[in-house]
């Protein structure tokens, strides 16, 4: 028997996605990514609250602000996908209005730091809000969106391990994976070093100020 010399890049149709599964190379890593985001922001939050080091406050709203931005991606990409699918970009599923009110929650965080002008104040108060925040994030990523009916497919991965995904597919879906992460983390480095920049040069200025 031979094979087919096209199997190689063939994507298979996969039941509620048919063609439009090729948004899942976008849709999923983002989406994915803004969940990372949060918890890195809870982590650096968390070491804040411990040592007080303004570093980890830096690091913390630098990792909800690439997290609210991936966020925004994965409700983009998302709503691109329902326009096809549905008719319309916005019909209030569940998954939908989930990650709405998870923009809402993280939107308030960044509402917060800008209403505070003492910086430790600032810090401490951000630090526990994005614990807080990165605690009920998983209510609204992974159980409302269950626990509701919703006309969001099933994920082509599921818990028991099987996927609708051939070889080809998964491969592209990994290397995705890898480039939107690599972005990610390219772009919490650089605004971690911009903040950094502006909180020294505030320092010195201060320091000017005294003498």
């Amino acid at each position: 028997m031979s094979a087919n010399p096209s199997a190689w890049y063939h994507l298979p149709i996969i039941p509620g996605l048919e063609d439009k599964a090729r948004i899942l190379f976008f849709h999923v890593p983002t989406a994915w990514l803004s969940t990372v985001g949060f918890i890195a922001s809870m982590v650096y939050g968390i070491r804040y609250l411990r040592k007080r080091d303004p570093e980890d406050d830096i690091k913390s709203a630098s990792a909800a602000g690439v997290g609210f931005l991936f966020c925004i991606l994965a409700t983009v990409t998302g709503a691109i996908w329902a326009k096809f699918s549905w008719g319309t970009y916005w019909n209030w599923d569940p998954r939908q209005t989930s990650i709405f009110v998870l923009l809402l929650i993280y939107g308030a965080y960044f509402a917060l730091r800008s209403a505070i002008d003492v910086e430790e104040k600032r810090a401490t108060l951000s630090a526990a809000y994005a614990i807080i925040a990165a605690v009920v994030m998983p209510f609204f990523m992974f159980v409302m969106p269950r626990i509701l009916a919703s006309l969001h497919p099933q994920p082509v991965l599921n818990v028991q391990g099987k996927t609708e995904m051939n070889a080809t597919m998964l491969v592209l879906l990994i290397s995705s994976f890898a480039g939107f992460t690599g972005l990610a983390s390219w772009m919490w480095n650089l605004e971690v070093r911009i903040q950094r920049i502006v909180m020294n040069s505030l320092s010195g200025l201060k320091g000017e100020t005294r003498v």
